[in-house]
């Protein structure tokens, strides 16, 4: 008797340890359940207060997105309405009077003239149509596009030029870029149909190319977007009398410029190589003396081998000869900037110099690219502050 009731208290313990540890499984599994609800509901509390807080930064964002959106479009749009009005402007037959160009060579060379080039090829505008206006014998730079040319000297004078385009740069806000027409431009429109005899007449003005330019050159557009836009080729020497010149040499201007300001280091470097090129073979200087814009030459000291055409350039065909004489140049060196960008498309190796790039880079990017589709020279940009950073001595004596 009494092993059974040992036995039934100990079934009785088991069935007690048992519902024991039921129940703690039980209160674990409760506890880890409302641990992990409340884990759940704190982490979701805290995403939302993160969502909440973050709220004003996603619609900063969200509203720049936007923004830049509109952006886009309105560019788009302002390109768009700017080749719809070159495509109403070629329609018909009136003759079209391209220009007047009064602004910089180096515009006109790496931009202007592949865009007309490409506007002359895309609406297949005939030859005879288009009348260029620019100025110091530059329309030479233009005769695959058009025989047709007025220049700008023959209509008014160096004096006239110079004063109109000092007003022109103070009411645009200190730039000669032609970014709409002012009374200048018109004035000299009136006088070239005046002159053509022109009863009515189209106006392939510059603005249109400013105007669809502008996101490039601020750096908003692929390279693409130019490319689709010009055709460049390169430019024959203009047939014009030259000068005495050495039979081999090295055409050189430098001016100065923003990317070669007028600094004493800088008059020192270019000094010296001026004189070390001086020193193996003869050097053309093409300092003009002209004063029609606002770069002034650098003048050097003169040596044996370094020969000058300044004072034999006239206003009217002061660009025509310096491209003569840099077309028949072994090579050229100069500014970065003007005629350096017309050289190579004269079949001429070029080094362009500069000492402050950064006005530069989108205008080389466009350079390489070009001269290397149409098979200009060799273009070799150089920057001469690295010579006195490297601390290499040019200077010799000729």
């Amino acid at each position: 008797m009494a092993d059974r009731w040992a036995a039934v208290d100990m079934r009785a313990r088991e069935v007690k340890r048992a519902a024991f540890a039921e129940s703690r499984r039980g209160w674990k599994i409760a506890r880890e359940r409302a641990v992990n609800a409340l884990t759940a509901a704190w982490n979701l509390s805290a995403r939302q207060l993160r969502r909440v807080r973050s709220a004003p930064a996603r619609a900063q964002h969200e509203l720049r997105r936007l923004d830049d959106t509109r952006r886009r479009l309105e560019t788009y749009r302002a390109e768009w309405a700017v080749e719809r009005e070159l495509a109403r402007l070629v329609r018909g037959t009136d003759p079209i009077i391209v220009g007047p160009w009064l602004s910089e060579v180096g515009y006109e060379v790496l931009y202007w003239i592949p865009f007309v080039r490409w506007i002359k090829s895309t609406y297949h505008i005939k030859a005879d149509r288009l009348v260029v206006v620019s100025r110091g014998g530059a329309s030479a730079w233009y005769r695959d596009i058009t025989a047709n040319a007025v220049e700008l000297f023959d209509l008014m004078s160096p004096e006239q030029f110079v004063e109109g385009n000092n007003r022109r740069a103070a009411e645009g806000g200190g730039t000669v870029k032609q970014r709409g027409q002012t009374p200048m431009d018109e004035d000299v429109i009136r006088e070239v149909m005046r002159r053509e005899g022109m009863a009515s007449a189209r106006v392939l003005h510059p603005s249109f190319m400013y105007r669809l330019f502008q996101q490039f050159w601020l750096g908003h557009r692929a390279p693409s977007f130019l490319e689709r836009r010009t055709k460049y080729g390169l430019i024959e020497s203009p047939a014009i009398a030259l000068p005495a010149l050495p039979r081999d040499y090295v055409a050189v201007k430098f001016y100065t410029a923003a990317s070669l300001p007028p600094t004493e280091q800088n008059r020192r470097l270019l000094q010296s190589l001026v004189l070390k090129l001086a020193a193996t073979r003869d050097v053309v200087m093409l300092d003009t003396g002209l004063t029609l814009d606002d770069h002034e030459d650098y003048r050097f000291d003169t040596a044996s081998r370094i020969h000058t055409v300044r004072g034999l350039l006239r206003p009217a065909d002061n660009l025509a000869l310096q491209t003569a004489i840099i077309a028949r140049s072994r090579s050229f060196v100069g500014t970065c900037g003007s005629v350096a960008w017309l050289a190579p498309l004269l079949g001429v190796d070029t080094t362009a110099v500069f000492a402050d790039p950064q006005f530069l880079h989108g205008h080389l990017q466009v350079a390489r690219r070009v001269y290397q589709v149409c098979g200009a020279a060799r273009f070799a940009p150089f920057d001469i502050s690295a010579l006195d950073q490297l601390g290499i001595e040019v200077h010799t004596t000729s």
